[in-house]
C-alpha cells in the first residue's frame, strides 16, 4: 500500500512527532489487555513523544494508521546492519484486530525495508502477546534465537522472530 492510501476505514501515512499523544494512547489500549504490563513513558519510553524523528534518525521510518482523527495503528522499521532491518512497534487498536490493518501495516514496513536492501527482517515480541505471535508466524516469521530480557518495570521477556526476504527481490 502506498503512503497516504486509504484502506477500509483507516489511512496509513508516515508518522509525525505531533502524534505522540495518540501513539501513547494506542499502546496503552493494547497493553491494557495484559495484566502486569505497566506503561511509564517518561521513565522507559520518552521517545514516544517524538517517535517519527526517532526512527528517521536511525535511518528508518514510522507509519501510523488514522481513523476518525484517532491513531488506530502503527509500525516502524529501522536498519540494524546493511542487510537486516528490524520491524518495531507493531500495534493495532484492539477494536480493529482481524480487520486487515495489521497486514496493511506490515506490508508497508516490509515494502520500505526490502527495496532498501533488507535480506532479513527481525522483530521482538513480548512472550505474553500470543495473538501477535500467531500473526507473525502466519506472515512467514519464524521464532529464532534466545529470549531477550528487558529488565523493565513490566518484567518483559521477548521472543525473537526472523524472516528471510532476499533484499530487493520482494
Amino acid at each position: 500500500m502506498a503512503d497516504g492510501e486509504a484502506h477500509h476505514d483507516w489511512l496509513i501515512r508516515p508518522g509525525q512527532d505531533s502524534e505522540g499523544g495518540g501513539i501513547i494512547a494506542l499502546i496503552r489500549a493494547c497493553w491494557s489487555n495484559y495484566p502486569g504490563i505497566t506503561m511509564d513513558v517518561d521513565r522507559e519510553m520518552p521517545e514516544l513523544r517524538a517517535l517519527g524523528s526517532y526512527y528517521v534518525g536511525q535511518g528508518g521510518q514510522l507509519w501510523t494508521a488514522e481513523a476518525g482523527g484517532k491513531v488506530v495503528g502503527m509500525i516502524a522499521v529501522r536498519p540494524t546492519d546493511p542487510t537486516s532491518w528490524e520491524i518495531c512497534r507493531v500495534y493495532v487498536d484492539p477494536s480493529l484486530h482481524g480487520s486487515g490493518l495489521g497486514h496493511a501495516l506490515l506490508d508497508t514496513a516490509e515494502g520500505h525495508a526490502i527495496p532498501a536492501g533488507a535480506e532479513r527482517l527481525v522483530l521482538w515480541s513480548d512472550t505474553r502477546f500470543e495473538r501477535a505471535h500467531r500473526f507473525y508466524e502466519k506472515r512467514g516469521y519464524v521464532r529464532h534465537g534466545s529470549l531477550r530480557v528487558l529488565n523493565d518495570i513490566s518484567n518483559s521477556v521477548e521472543f525473537g522472530y526472523v524472516r528471510a526476504v532476499g533484499g530487493g527481490t520482494g
